[in-house]
């Protein structure tokens, strides 16, 4: 297992920036947004993906995986092809999708299913000609594949060497799903993990009762890590761990996911 952090709270950074952080946080690498206005993104991608990953790698880093702008669901995009032949060329062999929404006054849950499937045909394909996966991660309220019994509708029958489950910690506490069961749900198409916390809380609504979720840093939450490392251990994991990091803070950022790096790191030696 690799623990790896998702540089979306590191937007402003240059790739040099960012190799020195990772020596900072005592990382292995990064999960790359390629996305507008960052460093690497949809418009440069062919010449500053190459570029970054010998900038990381050179510093010890790891870019196992990238994670795509909101607009990468259909294999058809005009963006899609130049990406992946960057992520060959880089060497980077897991994509995070975008996410295919789901409204459930206007949905036909089976047809949107469907739809869905028809969509994962393609990415089969282009991931079978370039050689990276293509993995959908469980991201709660009101998205296809909220969690991992949804997404098993989604992923049943494709090859688990081109299409992969992106299992989010937070998100499956959010939608009731136990970690433990959603990786038993999926298990073949185990690919990436994403770590955050979650807090629920209930709140008075007309009367009754509602939910408040909060994001805080690792460890002040619901999920319960020590079950969530034991369940990978016992299926051997191997994958990115991509720490996110999406906790409200005021202020400079870099000490707060340096606190949360260090939580993650304490489960799994550097390098393993």
């Amino acid at each position: 297992m690799k623990l790896i952090l998702f540089s979306k709270r590191l937007k402003e950074k240059t790739v040099p920036e960012l190799a020195e952080l990772g020596a900072e946080f005592g990382i292995d690498g990064y999960d790359l947004a390629v996305r507008p206005e960052f460093p690497v993104s949809p418009d440069n991608v062919k010449e500053t993906l190459p570029e970054a990953c010998r900038v990381l790698r050179e510093s010890g880093l790891d870019v196992p995986m990238v994670t795509g702008h909101f607009e990468l669901r259909w294999p058809d995009h005009p963006s899609v092809e130049p990406l992946l032949r960057a992520m060959d060329e880089s060497d980077v062999r897991l994509l995070k999708l975008a996410y295919y929404q789901f409204d459930w006054k206007t949905d036909d849950y089976q047809k949107k299913v469907d739809e869905v499937r028809a969509g994962f045909e393609g990415w089969q394909e282009l991931s079978r000609k370039h050689g990276v996966k293509i993995c959908y991660h469980t991201h709660s309220n009101r998205n296809m594949g909220l969690n991992a019994g949804s997404l098993a509708h989604l992923l049943s029958g494709f090859d688990p060497a081109c299409l992969g489950a992106y299992l989010d910690t937070c998100h499956l506490i959010t939608e009731g799903e136990k970690f433990s069961t959603a990786v038993g749900m999926v298990r073949p198409y185990v690919s990436i993990i994403s770590l955050k916390d979650a807090l629920l809380e209930r709140v008075p609504t007309n009367g009754h009762g509602g939910v408040k979720r909060t994001l805080p840093e690792a460890g002040g939450g619901m999920v319960n890590w020590t079950g969530v490392f034991e369940c990978l251990e016992e299926i051997g994991f191997d994958g990115p761990l991509s720490v996110h990091c999406e906790f409200d803070i005021e202020g400079d950022v870099i000490p707060a996911i340096a606190r949360e790096t260090a939580f993650f790191r304490k489960f799994i030696p550097k390098g393993e």
